[in-house]
């Protein structure tokens, strides 16, 4: 019989992982590893860099597989996402039905958590029941980002949204929030607001020797942002990034520490 464990497994830093995570991950008899293409083999390679670090399992196979790509040109995004969907998890089966024909223990590194804007857990749900699917929680993008800037996510009392560039673009700052909080953002879309009192914490490769971090007001640094973001993304071929956008309603009394 087969299980398989989706692993959160952070930022990439090796000191996200949590006890958790490494006991899942010795417990594993095969641990899949997605490729997806020479300009991202460093996310291979982060994952491969993990388990060398806290695997002692001697009889655990790690096996690479070919992510299959989304077709992007398809208008209707749902019905591309699914059918992207379907293909993963027959390229996972097949590389499990090769690797475990006894059966046993699957596991997956997932970036972040599982649960947040991932959809390994779907596509587990295509494979398996969910009585034979465990999802181990990692650190958030969001609370990398947040601890970065030493910032808390929400103000007093205050409600906050997690939302992604596509919704920000089409359908604009959401009524009665002032905290957003966005991903899955490969365009920029805070351009796409009004910058008028509204603060920007933006990060990328957040916890990784790589981070860059920048902050302020977002008429002020939203240029900065657009230029250190592709300079970033030509120089490593990848990105992965988030950030936090606030409405700045009150200034606060402050007092200095010495």
């Amino acid at each position: 019989m087969i299980t398989l464990s989706l692993i959160g497994i952070g930022t990439g830093n090796p000191e996200h992982l949590t006890l958790a995570a490494i006991r899942e991950i010795n417990a594993a008899d095969l641990i899949l590893i997605p490729r997806k293409g020479n300009a991202k083999a460093d996310l291979a390679a982060l994952r491969e860099t993990l388990c060398s670090d806290v695997l002692t399992n001697p009889a655990t196979q790690i096996v690479s597989f070919d992510m299959p790509v989304r077709d992007a040109t398809n208008p209707d995004y749902l019905r591309g996402v699914e059918d992207w969907h379907n293909a993963i998890a027959t390229v996972w089966n097949r590389a499990i039905t090769q690797h475990l024909p006894q059966g046993g223990q699957v596991a997956l590194l997932v970036w972040g958590d599982p649960a947040l804007y991932d959809s390994t857990l779907r596509i587990a749900a295509r494979l398996l029941p969910p009585e034979r699917i465990r999802s181990i929680p990692g650190i958030m993008s969001i609370n990398a980002l947040t601890a970065a800037h030493t910032i808390a996510l929400n103000e007093i009392g205050a409600a906050f949204m997690v939302t992604t560039g596509r919704h920000l673009r089409e359908k604009g700052w959401p009524e009665g929030v002032d905290t957003l909080v966005v991903l899955l953002d490969g365009d920029c879309s805070f351009t796409h607001i009004d910058p008028a009192d509204v603060q920007i914490y933006w990060g990328a490769y957040v916890g990784m020797p790589e981070q860059i971090l920048r902050a302020g007001a977002l008429s002020d640094v939203a240029d900065e942002i657009i230029r250190v973001r592709a300079e970033a993304r030509r120089h490593h071929g990848w990105i992965m990034d988030i950030y936090l956008l606030r409405r700045v309603v009150t200034s606060q009394d402050s007092q200095v520490l010495p």
